[in-house]
């Protein structure tokens, strides 16, 4: 599945923000932010409780149990951040869309792409695009970029986990 850059990008960092455990430090949240391109990514430690209560929001729009109710809470995130999209051009990049203005502070840019980011999946691709792990008591979240959109599981070894589980069940009910 290919994204656009900049909703692609942003989308699949609101899973990783809304992954983070609690106990994240500012340099982890750093760090995170850089490996999604987040320009001038140092945190205060005001700054990471104001991102660590975005999490909960943008966890809950993927682990929303329908489409009606990952759009009402999509919305409420938009609304949250006031994102006011404009096209930039800054750096000698190619015309994009910023969400933001570019001068604003790491969490407003955060919030706003975030937001902006997963509309987009919402809107340009499938909701089920935005998932959470299938596996019991897995509370991981995901943005499903494979080919087909059927991703069910975080990862294999959460699918390795229930189909072994399973397969247990069936021979023992044998």
């Amino acid at each position: 599945m290919h994204f656009n850059a900049y909703g692609g990008n942003a989308a699949l960092l609101a899973a990783a923000l809304a992954n983070l455990d609690d106990s994240c430090d500012a340099r982890t949240v750093e760090i995170l932010l850089a490996e999604h391109r987040v320009a001038r990514a140092a945190l205060t430690e005001a700054q990471l409780e104001e991102l660590r209560a975005w999490c909960l929001p943008l966890w809950e729009a993927f682990a929303a149990p329908t489409t009606r109710e990952q759009v009402i809470a999509v919305n409420r995130l938009l609304a949250d951040a006031a994102a006011g999209p404009y096209v930039s051009t800054h750096d000698g990049q190619a015309p994009h869309l910023h969400y933001a203005d570019e001068d604003a502070d790491v969490v407003t840019r955060v919030r706003a792409a975030t937001a902006a980011g997963l509309a987009l999946v919402l809107t340009e691709t499938d909701p089920c695009r935005l998932g959470r792990c299938g596996a019991p008591g897995c509370r991981i979240v995901f943005v499903d970029v494979s080919r087909n959109g059927r991703r069910a599981y975080c990862s294999r070894q959460c699918a390795t986990r229930v189909h072994v589980s399973a397969h247990r069940d069936r021979k023992r009910q044998r």
